[in-house]
């Protein structure tokens, strides 16, 4: 059973708008994580080749022969689940950054990976000053037409490198990931996503922890009777982002899943709207090279 909502990216694929993330899952830790979240109900992996987990991603993937697949592993589904049930992204890091560099690296994470495809390759940094994105961003397009990749995209994009990238591009980007969160709610960037028909996908979505001790969070928290972090991850689906959280307990990452039942309101979403403060807890794109 799917439990996220799906959202629909400009090329007519679709991908749960709930995720989970691997940022700093230790390699040994990647597979067990994954099946865990699997569990939960998961359907959406993010990964990168500078996380250093692709392989255990992979390996969890390559089990679902073994997987009930139900939510909660409850055998509601009857079925294993199938490679086309998930969604799994990778991405090029900045090292591999150049048209034959690109395609050579995508080749490394899908072997990595063990997987036929990739649903979404992503550009990780623009790295604008090596000027190179334009044609990583060619080889994307080079495996998209060869049904290498089902989408593709950038991350951590700001609107000046759109701007150039789409000077040049063939393929608009389906996403671009970047941080975001309610103390970094990136207003015009989502904005000239929604005029491009780019999809905003949140990394950092609780703002690395640091928004969970929010007042008005906590308030929030309080009058919905859910935890801080179910708060803001409910306010990513509310605004109209995907969201990868990541989680590295089994409890965190059920309890992370849980945010369909209830709705903030108007006045909740109001009350975060106020948290905006731009308040990185990454780096900038225009310092990252």
């Amino acid at each position: 059973m799917r439990i996220s909502p799906r959202l629909t990216l400009n090329n007519g694929v679709m991908v749960d708008r709930l995720g989970f993330g691997l940022y700093k899952v230790p390699p040994a830790d990647a597979a067990g994580l994954v099946t865990a979240a699997l569990e939960a109900g998961y359907r959406h992996f993010d990964t990168a080749a500078m996380y250093g987990n692709e392989t255990g991603v992979g390996k969890a993937v390559g089990a679902l022969s073994a997987f009930d697949g139900s939510a909660g592993g409850s055998g509601e589904l009857h079925r294993a689940l199938a490679r086309e049930d998930l969604f799994v992204t990778t991405k090029l890091w900045n090292d591999d950054q150049g048209y034959d560099a690109t395609l050579r690296a995508f080749d490394a994470s899908i072997s990595r990976l063990g997987l036929a495809y990739v649903d979404l390759y992503l550009i990780h940094w623009p790295c604008a000053k090596r000027g190179l994105f334009t044609e990583s961003y060619r080889a994307l397009e080079t495996l998209y037409r060869e049904g290498r990749v089902r989408a593709i995209g950038v991350s951590n994009f700001q609107p000046a490198h759109l701007e150039r990238l789409l000077q040049s591009a063939e393929v608009v980007p389906a996403v671009n990931q970047i941080e975001l969160h309610p103390w970094l709610q990136q207003a015009e960037l989502r904005a000239l996503h929604a005029s491009l028909g780019i999809t905003t996908e949140a990394w950092s979505p609780l703002g690395r922890g640091q928004v969970l001790q929010d007042p008005v969070v906590l308030e929030l928290s309080a009058a919905h009777r859910r935890s801080a972090a179910q708060i803001i991850l409910r306010w990513h689906l509310e605004v109209g982002n995907v969201v990868i959280p990541k989680a590295s307990s089994s409890g965190r990452i059920r309890e992370n899943h849980d945010i369909f039942g209830f709705s903030l309101g108007t006045a909740g979403l109001d009350a975060l709207a106020g948290l905006e403060r731009g308040f990185r807890t990454g780096s900038n794109p225009d310092n990252v090279n």
